[in-house]
C-alpha cells in the first residue's frame, strides 16, 4: 500500500470519528421519551416528553441545564395534536420555568397543573400557594385559569419528573410511571394537587420571596447584639 493510500485511509477513518463524535453530541442534546398518562376516567394517553439541553454547569455536573420542555399529545376521540412548552431562563423577566404535574382531560377539554422550577421561578409567577400555574386548553390555546377553575375530579399527578439521562427509559408504562414518580423525596404538593395553601414552609414555598422589602433593604434582616466586654 503506498504512502497516499495509507494517509487517505486514516483520513477517512478519522472523518468517520468525527461524525460520529457530532451524532452522539446531538443525541445527547436532547431527552424524550413516551410516557402512559392514566386520566380520570381510566382511560390511558400516550403522551410525548422532550427536552432540549445546553451544557453543564459545573465541571462535575452529571446532568445538562435544560432549555426548554415540550408535551406533545392527541387529544382522546379525536386527532387533535397538542402541544404545550415551557422554557427555562432565569436571566429573563419573562415568566417560564414551569414542571409539569399533572395533564388530563375533562369533558373534552385538556387541562395541566404545573408548579415553578426552582426559587427564581417561584418568585416570577407571583409566589402561588398552593404553588401551582394552572391551565385549560381553549381555542387551541393554552389558558392560564385560578384553582376554583381546575377540576376537582383531578387530584393526583400523573406525569413523571425529568429522569436522570443515565436511567431514561424510552417508554414509560403506567406502572412504570407510577415507580418513577414515587421514587425520592416529593413535596406533597407534587404528589397531589391541593386546594389549600401549604404551610410550614414545605418545598418552593419556603424560597425567599425577593421583592419584600427586607430582602431588598441594605440592613440585616435581624439586629446584630454587641459581643459581651471581655
Amino acid at each position: 500500500m503506498s504512502i497516499h493510500q495509507i494517509i487517505l485511509q486514516r483520513l477517512t477513518k478519522l472523518g468517520l470519528l468525527l461524525m460520529m463524535g457530532v451524532s452522539m453530541s446531538g443525541c445527547s442534546n436532547t431527552m424524550e421519551w413516551k410516557e402512559e398518562v392514566k386520566l380520570n376516567d381510566g382511560r390511558v394517553m400516550v403522551v410525548e416528553r422532550l427536552f432540549n439541553l445546553g451544557g453543564y454547569l459545573t465541571l462535575d455536573a452529571r446532568e445538562r441545564t435544560p432549555l426548554d420542555e415540550t408535551i406533545t399529545f392527541i387529544l382522546p376521540d379525536s386527532n387533535k395534536k397538542i402541544l404545550w412548552k415551557t422554557e427555562f431562563n432565569d436571566r429573563v423577566p419573562e415568566l417560564n420555568s414551569l414542571s409539569p404535574l399533572l395533564l388530563d382531560v375533562v369533558g373534552g377539554i385538556p387541562y395541566l397543573a404545573t408548579s415553578p422550577a426552582g426559587c427564581v421561578a417561584y418568585n416570577k409567577w407571583g409566589r402561588p400557594n398552593p404553588p401551582y400555574v394552572l391551565y385549560k386548553y381553549v381555542n387551541d390555546e393554552w389558558h392560564r385559569i385560578p384553582l376554583k377553575e381546575f377540576p376537582t375530579v383531578l387530584v393526583h399527578s400523573n406525569l413523571i419528573g425529568r429522569p436522570a439521562s443515565s436511567l431514561l427509559k424510552p417508554y414509560y408504562t403506567v406502572e412504570a410511571a407510577k415507580a418513577e414518580r414515587e421514587d425520592g423525596n416529593i413535596s406533597d404538593y407534587a404528589k397531589t394537587i391541593l386546594r389549600e395553601a401549604v404551610k410550614g414552609g414545605d418545598g418552593i414555598t419556603s424560597c425567599m420571596d425577593f421583592n419584600s422589602p427586607q430582602n431588598r433593604s441594605f440592613k440585616p434582616p435581624l439586629p446584630i447584639k454587641p459581643l459581651p466586654a471581655n
